[in-house]
């Protein structure tokens, strides 16, 4: 009987770890070549940079609250929705740095990212379009 609990278990996680859509991080293709690792990806969503590695300043998106940013930011910092907005709250509180900005939806967000150049933002893969670049993914 309890390897037939374990067996469920392990069935529903690899269920529940499969729905889960790839994330990626993108830009406009109007923007100059940028190259972007997890590392620096990390820096610039925790308020550690505002620029690249070439020194050219960017600009962040976030997407609303939702499933979509909280799987975003736990592949890409291991932290949960909770854990970010203290994180957030203290950076912004002893002026540090200010939180990329929020769109209103992830058709806005869609359409700030490929309509502006140096700007950096994330998406299910299924939201891309043509107008924007893949520069990391986060499966």
């Amino acid at each position: 009987m309890r390897a037939l609990h374990v067996l469920l278990i392990g069935t529903l996680l690899a269920c529940s770890s499969a729905a889960q859509a790839e994330v990626v991080v993108v830009t406009s293709m109007r923007s100059g070549p940028i190259e972007l690792s997890r590392e620096q990806a990390e820096k610039l969503y925790l308020g550690r940079s505002t620029t690249l590695g070439d020194g050219t300043p960017v600009n962040l998106v976030d997407l609303p609250n939702g499933s979509t940013r909280d799987e975003f930011y736990a592949k890409l910092t291991g932290k949960n929705p909770t854990q970010i907005q203290a994180y957030w709250s203290r950076i912004v509180f002893t002026g540090r740095a200010s939180p990329p900005k929020e769109a209103g939806s992830v058709a806005e967000a869609r359409q700030w990212l490929a309509d502006t150049p140096n700007i950096i933002g994330y998406l299910e893969r299924s939201d891309t379009t043509t107008g924007l670049r893949i520069l990391l993914r986060l499966p």
